[in-house]
C-alpha cells in the first residue's frame, strides 16, 4: 500500500496516522505540490496530496482514504458505527479539514512553505492576522469541547482525535504554541495525543528535518 504525499501535510498525517493505530504497513511516496508524478497523478486526478494506491485500488482525499482504511481494517474501530457518536466523529474531521486547516495552513504557509521550500517571502500580516484573529475563537471552542482526560469522543480514541491533533503538530515548525495557562485541555490534549506511536513515528522524523542542519532548518 502506498500513500503519495508528505507526512508534514496535515491531511497525510492524519492518513498515516489511522494506519498507524490500525497496525497496517504503508509506504509514503514523497511528493510536493504540484509534482507531476504519473503514478501520483494517476491517483490524484486534482493533483493533491493525499493520494493511495492499494495494488490496483486508487482513491484521493485524506477522508475518504481513512473511511477506506477504517472499513477494511475494521479494528481498532476509528470511526464508531453508534450513530452520535459516528456523527460526531464525522463533526470534528469535517471542523479540522476546514475551520482549523484554513487558519493554521495561512500560518503555516506564509512562515514556513514559501519561505523555506519555494524561496520566496511569505504574507507574514496574513499569518499574523490569522494567529491574532481567527485562532482563538478556534482554541476557545476546543477548549470547551475537549474533556479533562481521555477522548474527544466517547471512551476511545477516534477519528475525531486525529483530525484535530493533526495541524496543531505544524505549530512547532513555525514557533508557534498552544498556550497552556489559556487553553490547558487543549494543550494537554494535543501533547498526548502527538506523543502516540501513530503520530510520532513520522514527527520523529520531521524533527530531524527541521532541526539545525536539517533540510528545513529555518
Amino acid at each position: 500500500m502506498i500513500l503519495y504525499g508528505s507526512s508534514i501535510s496535515p491531511f497525510v498525517r492524519k492518513v498515516l496516522a489511522v494506519a498507524g493505530e490500525k497496525g497496517v504497513e504503508i509506504t509514503l511516496k514523497p511528493v510536493g505540490v504540484g509534482d507531476r508524478d504519473p503514478e501520483f497523478r494517476e491517483a490524484s486526478p486534482l493533483g493533491k496530496m493525499p493520494a493511495l494506491r492499494d495494488d490496483d485500488y486508487l482513491l484521493a482525499d485524506s477522508s475518504a482514504i481513512v473511511h477506506y482504511l477504517d472499513a477494511k481494517y475494521p479494528e481498532p474501530a476509528l470511526i464508531p458505527s453508534e450513530p452520535r457518536a459516528r456523527g460526531q466523529v464525522i463533526w470534528f474531521e469535517e471542523y479540522a479539514d476546514t475551520t482549523l486547516m484554513s487558519t493554521a495552513a495561512k500560518m503555516f504557509f506564509n512562515r514556513v512553505v514559501a519561505p523555506r521550500f519555494m524561496k520566496r517571502p511569505g504574507d507574514a500580516a496574513a499569518a499574523d492576522a490569522a494567529e491574532r484573529d481567527e485562532l482563538p475563537v478556534i482554541f476557545g471552542y476546543l477548549e470547551k469541547v475537549i474533556p479533562a482526560e481521555g477522548f474527544l469522543v466517547g471512551d476511545s480514541f477516534s477519528l475525531a482525535d486525529i483530525a484535530i491533533a493533526s495541524p496543531l503538530a505544524n505549530f512547532a515548525y513555525m514557533n508557534a504554541a498552544i498556550d497552556a495557562d489559556r487553553y490547558p485541555r487543549l494543550a494537554a490534549f494535543v501533547e498526548r495525543t502527538l506523543a502516540r506511536p501513530s503520530f510520532d513515528r513520522w514527527l520523529a522524523k520531521e524533527r530531524a528535518m527541521f532541526a539545525p542542519g536539517g533540510p528545513f532548518a529555518g
